[in-house]
């Protein structure tokens, strides 16, 4: 069963985060050329963000069927992804949607506000790289797997 669930996992990890981290590091750009797929790229980064939650839920699961719920390379991971979260959540998506808006009433969008959006999005890339990193190498583990 714990093949199976973190199988699960890690297939939710790549379907779901995976589009989120590339529509949003390409959403400011796409702003900035007055793209037509931007009202895309934000509803890839609000629909994938909910289906993202599978993430950490089968990941808690698979965590306590191997036994390493105490482990600090799961401790820290599980930090990282509530503040990957966070940032997803509080920064970049409200974000997108106040450029949309700009760009949908037909106004001007600063240079400054794609430049901080862009590193918002960057911020959530590198946290989701560092998980993954982790969850990879998981420094102290004593699972042996």
């Amino acid at each position: 069963m714990t093949k199976f669930l973190l199988a699960v996992h890690v297939l939710a990890a790549i379907i779901a985060i995976g589009p989120v981290t590339v529509a949003a590091s390409m959403f400011p750009a796409a702003v900035r050329q007055g793209s037509a797929g931007v009202h895309t790229l934000h509803r890839i980064c609000r629909i994938y963000a909910g289906v993202g939650i599978a993430v950490p839920v089968f990941g808690l699961v698979t965590a306590q069927s191997m036994h390493v719920l105490g482990q600090i390379w799961l401790i820290v991971s599980m930090v990282l992804t509530a503040v990957a979260a966070g940032v997803l959540m509080l920064l970049v998506l409200p974000g997108q949607e106040v450029l949309v808006a700009a760009l949908d009433d037909g106004g001007e969008v600063e240079r400054r506000a794609t430049a901080r959006l862009a590193m918002y999005a960057g911020m959530f890339n590198l946290l989701w790289a560092t998980v993954t990193v982790l969850m990879i190498i998981r420094p102290g583990s004593t699972t042996g797997a």
